[in-house]
């Protein structure tokens, strides 16, 4: 049966620290409390599947010899994530991020990505054909080489497994006929600006031509992600706009996350459109009222009971 959901992207960690803004270029602002956590956006989006979801998870990564990379597999194999392919790569460090978080729970992050840009075409085409065929979802993103991401969705097309890409971040050269493969995008605003060289989204006509473009490319759904506004959506499941549920946000470093993650696990249990995108939208509001990402990634009765509570 497909049902498996295959992660393929980075595993870092975070040291983050809690200011009251976030700084200007060239100023020093005295922080707050410091906290490290497990991170990468394979890692989180592997998390929220696997705590969101009823199907199993594979994740394809790769760290290095140290012990950032030994904690974080540690931190994984909680959540029962299956570490079989990911790779521990000599000679490079383990990803490494720094994040800044202000009072109202935006961002600002900067990667050292060590052994995710080792993560090569090669080690994903090592991955046996049957966890391709016992898999319902590839999500994948872009902190790790566009060639890899290229290899993993071009795999999953070959198995009939829905490929999720979330372009993050933008990679400064992407292939034209990337586009085609992918059935599901997931940009944010800023993404998508970049990714089309348009102005910032502002509003739901600023979305929906933005989609339309991506759409025009050979994707067949587009989700354009709006932080708190909510997500609009358009390709060959429909078109609409879901709000966002309203919550008090602390911190929003793992709130895309959480989302691809949770569609994910939707999508591979056979919810319908609607539902997967209420899911997913249900789990990153809960996480932004958390410290971190991949702690803040919401379980599956926590969902539940988050929605049963908005109705």
């Amino acid at each position: 049966m497909k049902e498996r959901v295959i992660v393929l992207g980075s595993v870092n960690t975070d040291l983050v620290v809690k200011v009251r803004r976030l700084p200007r270029p060239g100023e020093t602002v005295i922080g707050g409390t410091f906290y490290q956590n497990q991170g990468g956006k394979g890692a989180n989006q592997a998390v929220a599947a696997a705590r969101s979801g009823e199907k199993p998870v594979t994740l394809i990564a790769a760290v290095g010899h140290d012990v950032f990379g030994r904690e974080s597999l540690v931190a994984l194999q909680r959540d029962k994530i299956d570490l079989t392919h990911v790779k521990v790569k000599d000679g490079v460090s383990s990803g490494v991020a720094l994040i800044m978080v202000d009072e109202d729970g935006e961002n600002a992050i900067a990667v050292a990505s060590g052994a995710n840009t080792a993560l090569s075409p090669a080690d994903v085409n090592e991955v046996p054909d049957s966890v391709f065929e016992s898999a319902a979802v590839l999500l994948t993103c872009f902190e790790i080489p566009v060639e890899t991401v290229r290899a993993g969705i071009c795999r999953a097309r070959q198995f009939g497994v829905t490929t999720i890409l979330n372009p993050a971040p933008v990679p400064e050269e992407l292939p034209a006929d990337l586009f085609s493969d992918v059935d599901i995008m997931t940009p944010n605003e800023h993404e998508i600006a970049r990714l089309l060289d348009l102005p910032q989204i502002e509003d739901e006509a600023g979305a929906r031509t933005a989609a339309k473009r991506l759409l025009d490319r050979g994707v067949r759904n587009v989700i354009l992600t709006l932080g708190a506004r909510g997500c609009f959506f358009a390709g060959a499941e429909g078109t609409g706009f879901l709000p966002a549920f309203q919550v008090k946000a602390v911190d929003t470093t793992g709130a895309g996350d959480a989302f691809n993650g949770a569609l994910a696990a939707a999508i591979s249990e056979g919810r319908d459109w609607e539902d997967s995108l209420r899911w997913a939208s249900a789990a990153a509001a809960i996480s932004v009222t958390r410290a971190g990402a991949q702690p803040s990634m919401p379980f599956r009765k926590e969902i539940e009971d988050f929605l049963k509570i908005q109705g």
